[in-house]
């Protein structure tokens, strides 16, 4: 289908987990090379499908530990699936840990370079955004301070002004509407509003109701790793707030 932007066929994500206690990189080399190393496997995602036309707006809704950030990982290529496999159509922008990618010894101002590449943004775009980058984020004069002296909702204000430089395909959100200030809380969400209207996809992962029910139409339920339920809002919302009583 020519409007499908993203399918997810049968992910599943696998880690090991050491079954005993392992108090320090020597402890864990002694115990590797007597082989008593014993390991778990724990599946963070369990065979998950599902795929998006564009201008779908999904919510991943679950508990804390479903698997939901693991699979908005997953999507935006931070992790490898251990099994199955993502398509996916046009550029994504993954607003998931926002600044958790900057050099922190570096100024804001390189990292604009440093975290835009890493986001796969051209020197010459950057450099032809710079301005509109630093008005957004409200920086001023700390643009040439090292990232390290920066609080977390100023990392947060530079990372987003950064990554939503582009117009994406795909947006990928991990509860990123509450980071910093009221008032850029306010200013993000109108940028974020700005983008849905010109009828991008999106995937949202929130704890908050109203924020779902205002920006996504279609959601799914995740519980341990599971994809449980599937829909839209209206239908998928009851099976959750169910699950959190």
């Amino acid at each position: 289908m020519p409007n499908t932007v993203l399918t997810v066929e049968n992910v599943s994500v696998k880690y090991r987990l050491t079954e005993q206690k392992v108090d320090d990189l020597k402890d864990y080399l002694i115990k590797l090379l007597k082989r008593e190393l014993r390991y778990k496997e724990f599946l963070a995602l369990k065979n998950v499908s599902f795929s998006l036309e564009k201008g779908d707006r999904l919510a991943i809704l679950g508990l804390n530990g479903a698997g939901k950030s693991t699979l908005l990982k997953v999507i935006a290529g931070v992790l490898k699936a251990s099994e199955g496999k993502v398509e996916k159509h046009g550029t994504v922008v993954p607003l998931l840990e926002l600044g958790a990618g900057f050099d922190v010894q570096y100024t804001g101002s390189e990292n604009i370079y440093f975290y835009g590449a890493m986001l796969g943004y051209s020197k010459s775009f950057l450099e032809e955004k710079y301005d509109e980058i630093v008005a957004f984020a409200e920086l001023g004069e700390f643009i040439n301070v090292p990232v390290k002296n920066y609080s977390s909702g100023m990392r947060a204000r530079l990372g987003f002004s950064i990554a939503t430089i582009v117009e994406p395909d795909i947006l990928i959100l991990d509860e990123v509407l509450s980071v910093g200030d009221a008032k850029f809380r306010k200013k993000s969400e109108q940028k974020i509003m700005e983008m849905f209207e010109k009828g991008i996809t999106v995937l949202f992962v929130s704890h908050n109701e109203a924020q779902v029910k205002s920006l996504c139409s279609k959601a799914i339920l995740l519980d341990h790793g599971k994809l449980i339920a599937r829909g839209t809002v209206d239908e998928v919302l009851p099976v959750y707030k169910e699950m959190t009583k």
